[in-house]
């Protein structure tokens, strides 16, 4: 049989990358960016480039399991329903909830929905994106009525100014930057601003680099609107015919001076200067902004004072212009566009409104719309806390690791009555608190669309067979519906019967009056929905191809049609810094790892740059504290503890740590990041304040240090700290520990013991330097080795992984074991900077010393680093700064 290719959309970030996979007669996968698709024209990240790697079966759940028994699917969806309908009986709709994510599909996400508002009664329906997007849609309805992203990626490429604020883009969304750098450098007149805390990979291509202090974003707005009006930059025809409430607007930021804006953001005034010149004086700009904006309690407020500037500026709705927000998860859209959030109905309509309420229950047939909103992210898990929610399903995400506050999350999944959770994972942080663990499908197995952040929906299509018994989330939650009565408004058979029903629902009583419209779909075919080509909603029968921008009429869905300037009155932070909470945390992801590592912690390459959770911190506050790059650290705050390794860099701001959110229970002892962050919310939008919660760090002494690589996942044991990650054919393991065992053989063996009869081992112990070394052989191969000594100064990792591979060790291979150094004839690489081709540092520093290499994009021909998604450019230039 020839080679079979399917095209489908990456399961990452909201950037929605179109993927080409090739399978072939052998049951190989290899992944390509399709050159095709608007979002990313071949391009992938790293994260995308290996989604092959992802693939395994390794801890996937396969069969339905209730009360911890694998049981029938029958048997576990009738337990389902009739115990939801047991507590609905006994104590209300309002005391079962949903809880579900960015991962879903719209299909699957507007069943969900469906379900629980329109037939359970109830709008304690919430998602994950709660945490992440959902000040943008609270900031998007105060100033345009709805919540509508007005712009496109061509933008990017129009644009004559770019401000990126509160987005590592770099690391992010990398496919997104790469198309900023290329429009850069085609148009070498585009200017760049960055506004980050902290100098990330993204400020590699800033023309002006902001570095304000943490939580004063609308301060550093206010100020640009009340320069703008100052200096006549007010366009006086759109403000008059297509906006209101400038005027109360520009009062509360009348204050809002170069130097008073300098004072409290912390900035130099004439850099603030610099930025609020290049805006005023530039027509096409394009205001770049996600989490850092987002995700603090007054994130709404931060957005309004971006969007506030365009409208003032009336840039907006035209090409190469706008506010543009980047959504953090390859379905936030979807989601917030069948109302996945608990304050929205289905298709941008809202509870609060009763025209809405009434339309989507006539078009439903349902017996039941609330008539108020449900309980948001952070307020349910408190509710089911308190005994208010008796039963809650979770559904494609791991609130136990990824919510505020999550030691409190746990307490109220272990009190909870019923916790059924849906997922593709058998062992989450999560999954430990289900009554029923329901086997969904994942990516390459699912069918059905999903919506990026240009409003670009996309398909993704089901290329490979399904595992044991699981099944398409729609499918689940449908046949729940159906044993509690509801079978003739849940009967479909494939998930193109439910985004016809979605289109259709989309245009019913709309006639213009909606933004979300996507009615040119509710006639499709099967064959034409399996067709069904990437395209931007609005799509109607007037705009079958669908639409690039919106607002470009100065139409608004506001009633009266105008948008809405926002009085903003900057706020700090909910929990300020005190003395025994000197420090701002600041969370957010790294470059190669997405969310809890379900999916990339099993990609070796993935995990090879960076392997490790860390606190990244300023030089000056590592002196004050006593912190030494890459020992161990305890930071703390009033909510909880983590042990991380240290990162000391420059491109910190004093007085702010960093730690990335991805690593949990299941590859590491103790580093959830949120175990630490506080539960403060928006008031508008309940999203909560991830990027400021006070802390303290202190030092973390062991008494040893060390590292194992294994063949096998280990349960450890005689370890105070551990951190593990995937290596070709292994695992890696960083292991500290607060006692000096007695005897190493004893504990070396009890950390590595497993049942294999011809075991052979090689071991080394200096008694006077507490230096041990041993290596377990199985059947001649290398099964696993262990290095401890007293300090983090221990033999480099890297060279191991070539002896991992060998199906016999040689003598020089026994020998590097004890010495902890590389045989003469192999060259040690050094930690990986480039994930896509797997380069090296050691390797990246040889070729410029002996090659004499002065670019990142010469080492990009002669290593090929940097040539594929791009994302380790910046590094690249650093190690070149370093090496000249």
């Amino acid at each position: 049989m020839p080679d079979k290719s399917i095209n489908t959309t990456c399961p990452y970030c909201g950037v929605g990358c179109g993927v080409r996979v090739t399978l072939d007669e052998q049951g190989g996968i290899s992944v390509s960016g399709d050159p095709e698709h608007p979002s990313n024209y071949g391009r992938l990240c790293s994260k995308g480039a290996a989604l092959g790697d992802t693939l395994s079966m390794d801890d996937r759940l396969l069969y339905p399991e209730v009360l911890g028994t694998t049981t029938a699917w029958d048997d576990a969806l009738n337990f389902v329903s009739d115990q939801l309908q047991s507590i609905i009986n006994e104590h209300g709709a309002d005391s079962v909830a949903f809880y579900v994510s960015g991962q879903l599909l719209t299909e699957d996400y507007y069943v969900a929905n469906k379900l629980m508002k329109g037939y359970i009664g109830s709008a304690n329906i919430d998602t994950n994106s709660r945490l992440c997007m959902s000040s943008v849609v609270a900031a998007q309805k105060r100033a345009f009525g709805t919540d509508t992203v007005p712009g496109c990626y061509e933008d990017l490429e129009r644009a004559k100014l770019i401000v990126i604020t509160g987005s590592n883009t770099a690391w992010c969304h990398p496919v997104l930057y790469q198309r900023i750098v290329k429009a850069k450098k085609d148009n070498p007149d585009l200017m760049i601003v960055v506004i980050d805390p902290r100098r990330t990979s993204t400020a590699d291509i800033a023309d002006i680099f902001l570095p304000l202090k943490p939580t004063t974003d609308a301060i550093l707005f206010n100020g640009l609107l009340h320069y703008l009006a100052d200096n006549g930059e007010q366009n006086s025809l759109f403000t008059s015919h297509c906006t209101e409430g400038l005027d109360d607007a520009l009062n509360a930021a009348a204050s809002a001076d170069i130097a008073s804006v300098a004072a409290h953001c912390e900035l130099d005034a004439s850099d603030v200067e610099a930025f609020y010149r290049l805006f005023a004086r530039t027509e096409r700009v394009v205001s770049v902004f996600s989490q850092g904006i987002n995700q603090t309690s007054s994130g709404t407020d931060k957005v309004n004072s971006i969007i506030n500037c365009h409208l003032l500026t009336g840039r907006i709705g035209r090409p190469g212009m706008g506010p543009f927000s980047l959504t953090g998860q390859p379905n936030a859209m979807g989601g917030r566009e069948v109302g996945g959030l608990a304050n929205q109905l289905a298709a941008h309509m809202d509870i609060a409104n009763p025209e809405h309420r009434a339309t989507v229950q006539t078009f439903w047939q349902s017996p039941h719309i609330p008539d108020q909103d449900g309980l948001k992210a952070v307020e349910l898990f408190k509710a089911i806390k308190a005994g208010q929610v008796k039963a809650v399903w979770i559904m494609a995400t791991n609130p136990a690791v990824s919510m505020p506050d999550n030691q409190q999350v746990r307490e109220a999944l272990s009190e909870c009555e019923l916790v059924i959770v849906s997922d593709c994972v058998r062992n989450t942080d999560t999954s430990q608190y289900a009554h029923v663990l329901l086997p969904a499908q994942t990516w390459g197995e699912k069918d059905g669309t999903v919506t990026s952040s240009e409003r670009r929906i996309s398909r993704q299509r089901s290329l490979l067979p399904f595992p044991g018994e699981s099944k398409p989330d729609w499918w689940i939650i449908a046949e729940v519906a159906k044993r509690m009565g509801h079978a003739e408004a849940f009967d479909y058979s494939e998930a193109a019967d439910i985004f016809i029903e979605f289109a259709r629902l989309s245009g019913y009583n709309n006639n213009g009056q909606r933004d979300f419209d996507i009615s040119a779909y509710a006639d499709l075919s099967y064959e034409q929905y399996d067709n069904l080509q990437p395209t931007q909603w609005p799509i109607t029968s007037a705009q079958p191809q669908g639409t690039a921008r919106l607002f470009a009429d100065g139409r608004f869905f506001k009633p009266g049609g105008k948008a809405q300037f926002v009085t903003i009155t900057p706020r700090p932070a909910a929990v300020p810094t005190d003395d025994q909470y000197p420090l701002v945390l600041n969370s957010g992801r790294v470059r190669d790892h997405w969310h809890t590592l379900t999916r990339t912690g099993h990609s070796s390459r993935l995990s090879a740059h960076i392997s490790e959770p860390f606190v990244e911190v300023h030089p000056q506050d590592a002196t004050q504290f006593g912190l030494t790059a890459s020992a161990l650290a305890r930071v703390s705050s009033r909510w909880g503890e983590v042990i991380v390794r240290v990162n000391v860099s420059d491109h910190q701001r004093p007085g702010s740590v960093f730690i990335p959110m991805h690593w949990n229970d299941q590859f590491t002892s103790r580093a959830c990041v949120d175990s630490l962050i506080n539960d403060a919310t928006d008031p508008y939008s309940g999203q909560p304040e991830f990027k400021h919660t006070p802390v303290s760090i202190e030092v973390y002494e062991p008494e040893w240090y060390g590292f194992i690589l294994s063949r096998r996942r280990l349960a450890l044991k005689n370890v105070t700290y551990w951190a593990s990650s995937k290596g070709n054919d292994y695992w890696k393991y960083e292991i500290a520990g607060s006692e000096l065992p007695q005897d190493w053989a004893s504990c070396a063996r009890s950390l590595l013991c497993s049942a294999e009869q011809d075991v052979g081992w090689v071991e080394y112990f200096d008694n006077a330097f507490k230096r041990y070394r041993a290596a377990r052989i199985v059947n001649g191969r290398l099964e696993s080795c262990l290095f401890i000594g007293p300090d983090i100064n221990l033999p480099a990792r890297d060279y191991l992984a070539d002896i991992f591979v060998k199906e016999e060790l040689s003598d020089k291979d026994r020998a590097s074991l004890l010495t902890g150094k590389p045989p003469g004839d192999v060259e040690d690489r050094g930690k990986i900077v480039c994930a896509c081709f797997n380069v090296g540092l050691n390797e990246i520093t040889k070729a410029i010393k002996e090659q004499q290499l002065v670019t990142a994009e010469a080492i990009g021909k002669v290593l090929k680093a940097g040539t594929n998604c791009g994302s380790c450019v910046p590094e690249l230039k650093a190690i070149l700064k370093g090496s000249s």
